[in-house]
C-alpha cells in the first residue's frame, strides 16, 4: 500500500529536492541578494527597498545584535510587528547573525505574550510602538534583556518618515501609551550597526531558524523547532513547484497574510523572494477598501490568502474592477477554500484559486494543486517534492484509496520537534512520520482532500459528519456571507449547528435547512441555526471553531 502513493505526482516538477543546496537561510539570502541586487524587494506605504539595501540594512543590524547587544548564536529574539519594511530587516539580520527568530502575533494579550516570551526563553523583542503598551504590562514577568522599538515610518525617508509617525501616533492616536526604560530606537539601532563590523557566523542546517509558535495537532500553544535546513527543504520545494509559472525578477506578489504566520513566511517572504520578486506589503488587511486600492496601483501577477480574506474582497464591487491581466498565481491555504468562494474567484480573476496545505510544523508545504488545474477540484493538490504522505486509522494502520483517516507525511521539512516538550513531540512524530492529526483521503491520481481536523469531527448518531462538508453547502447560498459548522452535546451524542453571518438579511433557518436536505444527507443537516453579525477569526482570518465551541459551553 504505502509504496503505491509515495511516488511524486506534480506533473513537471522534479520527485527530489536537495535539502542541503544551501548550508543555511543565510546562503541562500546572500545569494538572492546578490543575483537580484538592483531590484526593488519589498515595498510599504509607497516606498521600495532593493536587494542590495536589504543585505546591507540586514548587515548592519546583525553587526548591532553581535556588537552593540552581544547576542551569540541560538539566542532567541522576537519579533513583534505586522507588515512593515522593518520586518524583513530585522528577520534576516537576526538570522545572519546566527539568533533563533521567533515570531509573535502582535494583536496578543499580555497573557498571550507573557507565555510565548517566557517559554520561549526570549533575549531580545523588537516591537512596534503600537503594541509596546502590551509589552510594557508583561515586562517584570519576563527575562527580556534587550528591548527594539520601532515606529510605522521609520524606514521611511525623511520628513515622510517623521510625518507618517506623526499621523499615527497624534492625528489617527494608533499608538496607546507606553513606558520602556531603557528601549533602544530601531532606526539608532540601524545606524549603531553601519559603525560596527559585522562577523559571520557560522552556521549549520541542524541549527534552529525558527521557533514557530502553533497550537499543533492539540493542547496549548507550542514551539515547533524548525532548523534552518527544514526551512531550506521547503523553499527549494516550493520553489520547484512555482518555477514552470514565474518569471525570475519580473514577479510581483501581494503579501496580506502578516509575514509572521508560517504560510506567509514561506510562500511569500521566502519563496517569492528566491524568484526576484517584489512584496508588496499589506500592513492592515482587514481594511478590505484600502486593500483593494493598493491592489489597483499594481500588475500584480501573484496572490496569496485564506478563504476568508479571498471572500471578503469578492464581496467588495471595486475588486471586480482590477486588473487581472499578468495575474498568474492565486493560492489559497491556512484554512479549507470553500467551493463558492473558488467558483467566483475564477468568473471574476479569470485565474483558479489553487488550493494548498501545510502546517507550522511543516515549515509549511506538504501538498499543493499543480498549475495546470483548470477548475476548483475540491483537493489541496498533490504531494511536493521529496514528501512522502499516508492514510492511517486511530492504531496506526495504513488505510487504502478514498478511505478517510488520519495524514501523516514525511520529508525533510518536517520539524525537529516542539520546543521543551518531549512528550509532545514523541506523540505526533512516529517512526519518521508527523501525524498531522488532519482527516483525510488520497484518490487513485493521488490527490489529497482534506475531510476536517480530527478534533473538528462530529459525532451525531454514531455517524461522522465533518464541518468541512456542511459548510461548503451553506457557503454555496448566495445569501451567505460566511459560516461556520460545529458539534453541540445532546443527550445521544452530538448535534449539528450552523454559525451564519447573512449576506441577505431576509435569510431564514428554514430556508437553509431546506436547502441542505437537498445537498446532505438528514443527519448531516444543521438541526440548529444562529445567525451572527460575525464570526471569530484568527490573526490571518482562520475562523475560530474552538471559540465557537467554547462559546456554546458558557452558554449551556
Amino acid at each position: 500500500m504505502e509504496k503505491v502513493w509515495l511516488k511524486n505526482y506534480q506533473p513537471g516538477v522534479p520527485a527530489v529536492i536537495d535539502p542541503a543546496r544551501f548550508a543555511s537561510l543565510n546562503e541562500m539570502f546572500l545569494e538572492t541578494c546578490n543575483r537580484f541586487k538592483d531590484k526593488a524587494a519589498f515595498t510599504n506605504l509607497n516606498q521600495a527597498i532593493t536587494f542590495a539595501e536589504l543585505e546591507e540594512k540586514t548587515r548592519f543590524f546583525a553587526a548591532y545584535l553581535q556588537s552593540a547587544l552581544g547576542l551569540k548564536i541560538g539566542d532567541r529574539i522576537a519579533l513583534m510587528m505586522p507588515n512593515l519594511l522593518q520586518y524583513p530587516i530585522a528577520l534576516f539580520g537576526a538570522l545572519r547573525a546566527g539568533l533563533i527568530v521567533v515570531n509573535v502575533n502582535p494583536l496578543y494579550t499580555p497573557r498571550e505574550l507573557e507565555y510565548q516570551l517566557s517559554d520561549a526563553e526570549c533575549d531580545a523583542i523588537i516591537v512596534l510602538a503600537n503594541f509596546a503598551n502590551t509589552l510594557a504590562k508583561v515586562l517584570k514577568k519576563v527575562k527580556i534583556k534587550h528591548i527594539i522599538v520601532t515606529e510605522v515610518g521609520d524606514i521611511l525617508p525623511f520628513p515622510k518618515a517623521l510625518l507618517v509617525n506623526w499621523v499615527v501616533k497624534y492625528l489617527k492616536k494608533m499608538v496607546p501609551a507606553w513606558k520602556i526604560p531603557g528601549h533602544q530606537k530601531f532606526r539608532e539601532a540601524l545606524a549603531l550597526g553601519a559603525k560596527q563590523k559585522f562577523v559571520k557566523p557560522i552556521i549549520t542546517g541542524e541549527d534552529i531558524a525558527f521557533l514557530q509558535y502553533t497550537g499543533g495537532t492539540t493542547g496549548i500553544a507550542k514551539g515547533a523547532m524548525l532548523t534552518h535546513r527544514n526551512m531550506v527543504a521547503n523553499i527549494e520545494q516550493t520553489s520547484a513547484w512555482i518555477k514552470p509559472a514565474v518569471k525570475p525578477g519580473e514577479e510581483i506578489i501581494i503579501t496580506a497574510l502578516p509575514l509572521y504566520h508560517i504560510f506567509s513566511l514561506t510562500a511569500n517572504c521566502f519563496t517569492f523572494m528566491r524568484v526576484g520578486a517584489l512584496n508588496v506589503l499589506i500592513t492592515n488587511p482587514r481594511d478590505i477598501k484600502g486593500f483593494i486600492k493598493i491592489l489597483g496601483r499594481y500588475r500584480f501577477t501573484a496572490i496569496t490568502g485564506v478563504n476568508t480574506l479571498f471572500n471578503a474582497l469578492l464581496n467588495q464591487p471595486a475588486f471586480a474592477n482590477l486588473d487581472f491581466s499578468a495575474l498568474r498565481i492565486a493560492l489559497g491555504g491556512g484554512m479549507s477554500i470553500q467551493r463558492a468562494v473558488a467558483l467566483r474567484w475564477k468568473a471574476i480573476t479569470k485565474v483558479p484559486l489553487l488550493e494548498a496545505y501545510g502546517l507550522t510544523e511543516t515549515c509549511p508545504a506538504v501538498c499543493i494543486n499543480p498549475f495546470n488545474l483548470k477548475d476548483y477540484n475540491g483537493s489541496i493538490g498533490l504531494p511536493i517534492s521529496s514528501t512522502d504522505i499516508c492514510i492511517r486509522d486511530d492504531r496506526g494502520l495504513e488505510l487504502g484509496f478514498n478511505t478517510p483517516g488520519e495524514l501523516c507525511v514525511r520529508g525533510p521539512q518536517v520539524m525537529r520537534g516542539y520546543w521543551k516538550l518531549h512528550v509532545d513531540t514523541e506523540d505526533v512524530l512516529q517512526d519518521g512520520w508527523l501525524r498531522t492529526g488532519d482527516i483525510a483521503t488520497v484518490d487513485e491520481e493521488g490527490y489529497v482532500r482534506i475531510v476536517d481536523r480530527k478534533k473538528n469531527m462530529i459525532l451525531v448518531s454514531g455517524f461522522n459528519v465533518y464541518p468541512n462538508e456542511v459548510e461548503d453547502v451553506i457557503a454555496m447560498m448566495p445569501q451567505v456571507l460566511e459560516v461556520a459548522v460545529i458539534g453541540v452535546p445532546r443527550e445521544d451524542g452530538e448535534k449539528v449547528k450552523a454559525f451564519i453571518v447573512k449576506k441577505d438579511p431576509h435569510l431564514t433557518a428554514e430556508w437553509v435547512k431546506e436547502y441542505c436536505h437537498t445537498q446532505l444527507t438528514g443527519y448531516k443537516v444543521p438541526k440548529e441555526i444562529e445567525f451572527c453579525s460575525e464570526l471569530p477569526k484568527s490573526n490571518v482570518g482562520k475562523i475560530l471553531h474552538r471559540v465557537l465551541r467554547e462559546k456554546e459551553k458558557l452558554e449551556k
